[in-house]
C-alpha cells in the first residue's frame, strides 16, 4: 500500500478480499480472483483517466493500490473497484469494514462476473454487508451515465479471449460467457438519501477492456465503451 499523498485526488483502489475462487478452483488472499487483470487494468485506466479529465492521479506503482477490507486505512479512499466478485466470499471482519466503508460514504464499483451463479453469490455477499438495501435497476438517465461521457445503452463488454474472436471474425464468436449470461445490466445499491453508494456491473467484462485497450486484436468499440463507463462511475463517485 503506497503513503496517503494529499498532491493525488484519485488512487485506484482495489478490494484484495479473501475467498474467489470462482469458476477457476479456490485460492487464498495470496491469489484469489481479486488479482484478476492485476495490475495492467489500473495502469492504463490511469494513465487514461490521467489524460482525459482533469484530475491529480497516482500513477506511482502502475497507479495500483490493493486494500483489504477490513483495513481502517480503507476509509481514506473514496473509490473502491471489485473484480469478479462472483466468488467472493466475505469474513465477518471483511463485512464489517466494506459497511463502515460504504456508510461513511464511500463508493464501491463491482464488475466481472457472469450468470445465474455467480450473480447468486453477488447478491448474498451484499446482503451481509448492507442488509435490507435492496438491489435495483440503474435507469439510463440517472447522472452516472452522463457524469462525462453520454452513455445511451448498456452494452456488454467481452473479455479478451471472446474480443478477439469477435475480432478475428471467428464463427459462433460471442459477446457472452454462458450460464443465461447474455444480456449485461446495470444495477445499484443506494443510501436513505438517495446516493449510489453501489454500482454493480453484471455480465460484462470492463477491466479486461481497460488491460487490453491497446491490444489491436481487442476491439476498440468495447475498449472505449470501457472507458467512458469507467470515467463515468469515478467522476459520479467523486462529485457526490
Amino acid at each position: 500500500q503506497p503513503p496517503v499523498d494529499p498532491t493525488y485526488s484519485f488512487y485506484f483502489t482495489r478490494a484484495a478480499y479473501s475467498g474467489g475462487g470462482g469458476r477457476f478452483g479456490g485460492y487464498g488472499r495470496g491469489g484469489g480472483m481479486w488479482r484478476t487483470d492485476f495490475p495492467e487494468a489500473e495502469v492504463f485506466f490511469t494513465q487514461l483517466v490521467d489524460r482525459l479529465i482533469d484530475i491529480d492521479v497516482y500513477l506511482d506503482r502502475g497507479g495500483t493500490n490493493p486494500m483489504c477490507l477490513e483495513d481502517p486505512n480503507l476509509r481514506r479512499f473514496p473509490f473502491l473497484y471489485v473484480v469478479e466478485p462472483g466468488g467472493m466470499r466475505l469474513s465477518e471482519a471483511e463485512i464489517r469494514g466494506l459497511r463502515s466503508y460504504l456508510e461513511a460514504g464511500g463508493f464501491m464499483m463491482l464488475d466481472d462476473y457472469w450468470g445465474v451463479r455467480e450473480t447468486a453469490n453477488v447478491e448474498y455477499q451484499l446482503a451481509q454487508v448492507l442488509p435490507g438495501r435492496p438491489i435495483v435497476d440503474i435507469p439510463l438517465d440517472h447522472p452516472i451515465f452522463h457524469s462525462v461521457y453520454d452513455i445511451e445503452e448498456i452494452r456488454q463488454v467481452p473479455n479478451i479471449r471472446n474480443g478477439q474472436a469477435i475480432a478475428r471474425g471467428y464463427a459462433g464468436a460471442r459477446t457472452d460467457e454462458g450460464d443465461r449470461s447474455e444480456v449485461p445490466s446495470v444495477r445499484g445499491i443506494f443510501d436513505d438519501d438517495g446516493r449510489l453508494m453501489v454500482i454493480i456491473n453484471q455480465n460484462t467484462d470492463l477491466g479486461d477492456a481497460w488491460e487490453h485497450a491497446e491490444d489491436p486484436w481487442y476491439p476498440l468499440e468495447y475498449s472505449t465503451y470501457a472507458t467512458e463507463v469507467g470515467i463515468n462511475t469515478l467522476v459520479y463517485a467523486f462529485s457526490h
